[in-house]
């Protein structure tokens, strides 16, 4: 959920019969509220929420993320079936920050500390139903395979369990020269290893996984238009400014991401390419949406076709962890309408444009100030 919460996106995986992995209770509340069912989610949380006693009395599983959530689950809902989140030693991801396991993540309860999972569980009586590992968004079936391996040997000491979840993070190929996780060959391992499991433990255990972005990543773009372009000279760069940037996709600022970018002439006329740098409308040096790959402090021009004010330019694979993950009203800038395309070929406004008066409506000025 956290990839794309759009309402209307979450009605179409919800009515495909997917379910729901929320990060926080703000986004199970928000879930609810658009038709999943409480018994379709799954809380994995950074911070635990004030009503999560209520919550979990709604039908939601709760996956504990450290020994003090393990806590606070058995004070608030002694008794009661949990899942835990194990930090099983090891990571992947396509850079540091989309990397959530090994020693340099605080996601998880270390894998170590599996003792005082167990006490702090039988202190409160609690029955740990499911097991979940998460490890980044890497492309490597071999660090998958031996995440896997690494996770059956904790379940072993976890007798309840019936449920792995594996967490998500399949990496999307968003450019041409990006790999993408080859689920065929990442995934037959994994079923060998749980058979062998079930033959030598006589468990059979349910899999769970989240492939959140593999689903939306490529299913959606960012339409935007050239507002201007400038240069820094001969021994410079020269630059396309678009109406959008940080505000609806953070990721290459971030991230150092890469997302196809095409510029469409808006008159139907041959025009040679330019290699430009590509830059959002914030006013802010790091709203770059060309960088070089992996390095957010970096800048790598595009060749694109020779840019005009006002031509559409089309920044593709946008589906995931853009408007969910933006800036949103940076430099006061309203949020972007959303509209889905149906599979029948029509266009329906799921989000409106935001006014300037719905950007401000939650400020108060204070009586001494009037």
């Amino acid at each position: 959920m956290k990839a794309c919460p759009s309402a209307a996106v979450l009605r179409v995986l919800t009515q495909a019969g997917l379910h729901i992995d929320a990060s926080s209770g703000w986004e199970v509340r928000r879930a609810i509220g658009n038709g999943v069912p409480p018994e379709r989610i799954l809380l994995t949380t950074q911070q635990t929420p004030d009503d999560l006693a209520e919550l979990v009395g709604l039908g939601i599983r709760f996956n504990a993320c450290s020994l003090s959530q393990l806590v606070a689950f058995g004070l608030a809902c002694p008794g009661q079936p949990v899942s835990v989140r194990l930090n099983p030693g090891l990571g992947s991801g396509h850079s540091n920050r989309t990397n959530v396991g090994g020693p340099s993540a605080s996601f998880g309860i270390w894998h170590s500390h599996l003792e005082r999972v167990l006490d702090t569980a039988r202190e409160h009586g609690l029955k740990i139903t499911q097991l979940h590992t998460h490890i980044g968004s890497g492309s490597d079936p071999e660090v998958w395979q031996r995440c896997s391996g690494l996770t059956m040997n904790l379940v072993r000491h976890l007798p309840d369990v019936t449920t792995v979840n594996l967490g998500g993070g399949y990496k999307v190929g968003r450019m041409s020269t990006e790999l993408s996780t080859d689920l065929q060959r990442a995934g037959e391992p994994i079923a060998a290893e749980l058979r062998r499991f079930a033959d030598e433990e006589g468990r059979q255990l349910h899999l769970e996984i989240e492939p959140g972005t593999f689903f939306v990543a490529n299913a959606g773009s960012v339409v935007a238009s050239v507002i201007d372009t400038v240069d820094t000279g001969k021994e410079g760069y020269s630059f396309v400014k678009v109406d959008t940037g940080m505000t609806e996709i953070v990721r290459p600022s971030m991230y150092g991401a890469q997302h196809p970018i095409i510029l469409i002439p808006r008159e139907p006329q041959e025009r040679p390419t330019k290699e430009y740098l590509v830059v959002g409308h914030c006013c802010e040096s790091g709203d770059i949406l060309t960088p070089e790959p992996g390095n957010p402090e970096g800048l790598l021009p595009r060749t694109l076709t020779e840019a005009q004010i006002g031509d559409p330019i089309v920044i593709d694979a946008a589906g995931a962890y853009c408007a969910a993950m933006s800036a949103k009203n940076y430099n006061s800038f309203p949020e972007a309408p959303e509209v889905l395309l149906a599979t029948d070929g029509t266009f329906h406004l799921v989000r409106q444009r935001q006014t300037l008066e719905q950007v401000l409506q939650n400020e108060r000025i204070p009586e001494f100030l009037r």
